[in-house]
């Protein structure tokens, strides 16, 4: 196995030169991954699988160059087996324990293993799919349709008020957990137009002023988080109840617990926080 010390990851498909002797493996089952932990740190790359893939349903797609080895994202297409001195964790899980650069690799790991899972038959004509050497993508060697990763675009806001930010409780989330209202896009509408229909639809309020803030993929499930900050414009806070249980404007210093800055929700937070910060 392999820690991922001075930890470099150049994605791609893999050509005639590519070394497949040192490959080394990421394992999945679902959301979570194998890991070993070592001096509390969790190893994460395999230079052999720990088990007899003849045994045990996978599938594998190729990432890129890891440290210039060769990685393939492993993923288990049953029930969890269980693996001596190894353990299974939730991606989420170590979001706060490995460095960014990282967990962005698990996370295309994941939505590439996602996306495969979905895609292993044809969609038009149900024959069974092959990966296209030469690119990301699955074709139907019976009708030629070609399949590509999905992603699912979402819009995430940061809504300010008289010096306050909207935040809301969605009821899967803990108690006192809160958070920036996001939402998908839906078939024809524009990042702006998603976002004034989601804030309408779930606090009943009118928005002016949007401003892109940045963007940052999720791999839950394979969504493409675009983020944006905007301005109270008409309306009083009426949550919908189907998703959302509570929501308020909340001053910088009087916040309820909310994500940590490796999200962008939590950036855009920090954003709001640091902003009034310097206006005080």
């Amino acid at each position: 196995m392999t820690t991922h010390n001075q930890f470099k990851f150049l994605p791609g498909n893999p050509s005639d030169k590519t070394d497949f002797n040192t490959a080394q493996y990421l394992i999945f089952t679902a959301d979570k991954i194998l890991v070993e932990f070592i001096h509390e740190k969790p190893v994460l790359f395999f230079q052999r699988l720990p088990f007899n893939a003849s045994e045990v349903r996978v599938s594998s797609e190729y990432l890129g160059l890891v440290n210039e080895k060769a990685c393939f994202t492993v993923n288990i297409e049953e029930d969890l087996p269980t693996f001596e001195n190894f353990e299974w964790v939730t991606l989420r899980s170590l979001i706060t324990t490995v460095e960014k650069e990282l967990f962005l690799m698990l996370s295309k790991a994941r939505q590439i293993n996602f996306w495969a899972e979905n895609n292993r038959f044809c969609g038009k004509c149900g024959t069974p799919t092959e990966s296209v050497p030469s690119e990301k993508a699955k074709s139907c060697p019976k009708c030629n349709a070609i399949f590509y990763p999905n992603i699912y675009p979402a819009i995430i806001v940061a809504i300010e008020k008289e010096g306050k930010i909207l935040l809301a409780h969605a009821k899967r989330f803990k108690e006192n957990f809160y958070s920036v209202l996001a939402g998908f896009l839906e078939v024809g509408e524009s990042f702006e137009d998603c976002l004034r229909r989601e804030v309408y639809e779930e606090v009943g309020i009118q928005v002016k002023n949007i401003n892109y803030f940045g963007s940052q993929a999720w791999a839950f499930p394979s969504s493409m988080m675009v983020g944006f900050t905007a301005e109270w414009d008409s309306g009083e806070i009426q949550v919908d109840d189907d998703e959302i249980s509570h929501a308020d404007w909340y001053a910088p210093d009087e916040l309820p617990l909310t994500p940590g800055e490796y999200s962008i929700a939590g950036q855009l937070i920090s954003w709001f926080v640091h902003k009034h910060k310097k206006e005080a």
